[in-house]
């Protein structure tokens, strides 16, 4: 049986990621790490620091802040113990770090656990290679009212992955307003859209003449994201040191 710490374990996400993996007879999780100890009524102890945490596990798995990576890198190379990053916000400090971590240990990096958004990046490739470069390009991303980054990390790799495939030769305009005047052809405009309890909903535009193309993922719920989470680790269990994406999963 797989033996999971979760990093995060009583924010949102984290509460649906323990509650998914107790119905899964092939994990389990031994503890947990969370800021707010006593949020809820856990089957497993709880810390405030993973350095309180003297137990051993098969894979941590990170669903909290971007402040947290570091010390969970710094634990996870000295215990040799495989770690999912599956936070958003990450900046180019925080992926040096991984990088790094990832010549000892196997580190597996995802702004998102979907495999449905997985298929929408590759669909989003394939479009952009076909239409890029005579379409407009605009990504949405509609999220609850308590999300911190904007524009969300789904958005970001989404553009990040149709500049790739476009030779990096676009530029990303964060919101639209006068002071941007007309749009301009090397354009890619991102937006962010937050309020109520709305779980996660991604949009790729590809507006042309007198046509358009629209590419659309909806999050039903969090579940979703667990269930690419308990896969991840999973698969990562047994990867030797390296740094693992959602592509891996679709390989193995």
């Amino acid at each position: 049986m797989l033996k999971l710490v979760i990093n995060g374990c009583n924010g949102k996400m984290g509460h649906v990621l323990v509650e998914t993996a107790e119905k899964d007879p092939g994990v389990i999780v031994v503890a947990g790490v969370d800021k707010n100890i006593e949020s809820y009524k856990n089957k497993f102890p709880v810390y405030s620091s993973i350095n309180e945490f003297e137990g051993s596990a098969d894979v941590l798995l990170d669903f909290s802040r971007p402040e947290a990576i570091k010390p969970l890198l710094e634990y996870a190379v000295n215990t040799k113990t495989p770690l999912i990053v599956a936070t958003t916000g990450i900046k180019e400090e925080d992926l040096q770090h991984i990088r790094e971590a990832a010549k000892h240990i196997p580190v597996f990096v995802s702004a998102n656990m979907s495999l449905g958004v997985l298929v929408m990046v590759e669909i989003s490739k394939l479009a952009a290679s076909i239409l890029g470069e005579n379409f407009d390009i605009e990504i949405v991303d509609f999220h609850h009212n308590e999300k911190v980054d904007a524009p969300s990390g789904t958005a970001l790799m989404l553009a990040d992955a149709i500049n790739t495939q476009l030779d990096g030769d676009k530029y990303y305009v964060y919101g639209r307003n006068a002071e941007h005047g007309k749009r301009k052809p090397g354009e890619i405009g991102i937006h962010a859209l937050r309020g109520g309890t709305y779980p996660g909903e991604h949009r790729v535009i590809f507006a042309g003449q007198d046509e358009i193309v629209e590419i659309k993922h909806l999050a039903l719920s969090r579940k979703i994201f667990a269930f690419g989470a308990l896969k991840a680790a999973k698969f990562l269990a047994s990867q030797k040191e390296g740094l693992y994406n959602m592509n891996h999963l679709i390989k193995q």
